[in-house]
This record gives C-alpha cells, sequence and structure tokens, in this order.
C-alpha cells in the first residue's frame, strides 16, 4: 500500500479536509461526546473556514494521507517553542489498521527532527481508549490533564501526551 501525504494548500484541498473531517469526526467521536457538541467542534476547528484561518493565517500546516491516490485521512501540525503539535490525527475507518497512523507517525517525527524540534506533543480526549493505547504503543508518555473551555457551554477534557525525539 502506497501512502503519501500531501499538503494542503488550495481551497479544493480545504474542501476535501473539510469533508473528511465532517465525516472522521462523526465517527470517532460518536461514542464519547453529544452530537451537539460533535457539530460544534466540526464548525468550530474543522469548517472549511476554521482550517482556512488555521492553514493561512496562523501557521498550522495540514497533510491529506493518501493511499493509491484515495483520502484515507489527514494531520495537522504546528510548531510550538521548539517542539511540534500533533493537532489533529484521523484515519477514516474503512482504512484503520492498515499500518497508516504508523506511517503517519514516522511522517510527523522525520518532519520535526528536520526543523531541529525536540519532541511531538498531543492532546488526546481522556475516553479516547483507542487513540491513547496507540500514542502509548508509539511512545507518547502522559505529561498532565487539562480542561479546556471551547464555548457554547462545551468543555474539552483531555490528556496532554508528548514524546521526546
Amino acid at each position: 500500500m502506497n501512502i503519501t501525504f500531501e499538503q494542503v494548500i488550495t481551497k479544493e484541498q480545504i474542501k476535501v479536509l473539510a469533508d473528511t473531517a465532517n465525516v472522521v469526526w462523526h465517527d470517532a467521536f460518536k461514542e464519547i461526546l453529544t452530537l451537539e457538541q460533535i457539530e460544534y467542534m466540526i464548525k468550530k476547528f474543522q469548517s472549511f473556514q476554521a482550517l482556512s484561518q488555521a492553514i493561512n493565517d496562523n501557521g498550522y500546516k495540514y497533510y491529506l494521507i493518501k493511499t493509491d491516490n484515495n483520502v484515507a485521512g489527514y494531520t495537522g501540525l504546528h510548531e510550538e517553542n521548539g517542539k511540534m503539535f500533533l493537532s489533529k490525527l484521523y484515519i477514516l475507518k474503512e482504512y484503520r489498521g492498515k499500518q497508516i497512523s504508523s506511517k503517519t507517525f514516522d511522517f510527523i517525527e522525520k518532519l520535526a527532527k528536520g526543523k531541529n524540534l525536540n519532541s511531538v506533543w498531543l492532546t488526546v480526549n481522556r475516553n479516547n481508549k483507542h487513540a491513547i493505547a496507540v500514542y502509548k504503543h508509539k511512545g507518547f508518555i502522559l505529561i498532565r490533564e487539562q480542561v479546556a473551555d471551547i464555548g457554547n457551554g462545551f468543555v474539552m477534557d483531555d490528556f496532554v501526551f508528548e514524546k521526546v525525539l
């Protein structure tokens, strides 16, 4: 299986990214969050407008993860204080279990090392047991817990993990 990472730059790519996010977020969080919170978070963080702003104004880099030219998922990254923030990593349901996340972690670590960054860190919903298990398996260590108010009466109740490179 050939896996490639296509940096999201154009409006067309951002539209594909937003459409992919809409599908994967409804699947990934349906057992963890209410539909109302999922919809709110997509609009706030993963809509075409939010993604355009993150990419064009806030320095985030998004990549479509492709396998044999099909979109299998995406990742979002941001350099912060000498570290790489892994903001997003989502694989569509039909592509899970095919080593795509492993190859994505390799890609992210290579990017970070190429920029002389000393670690990769991320936040994960504390009830997302599968993702937590994957991060631990990949060498990430729990650093702290945090609760962030995201508005509209919702919070992100997360663990923060980090992997030193």
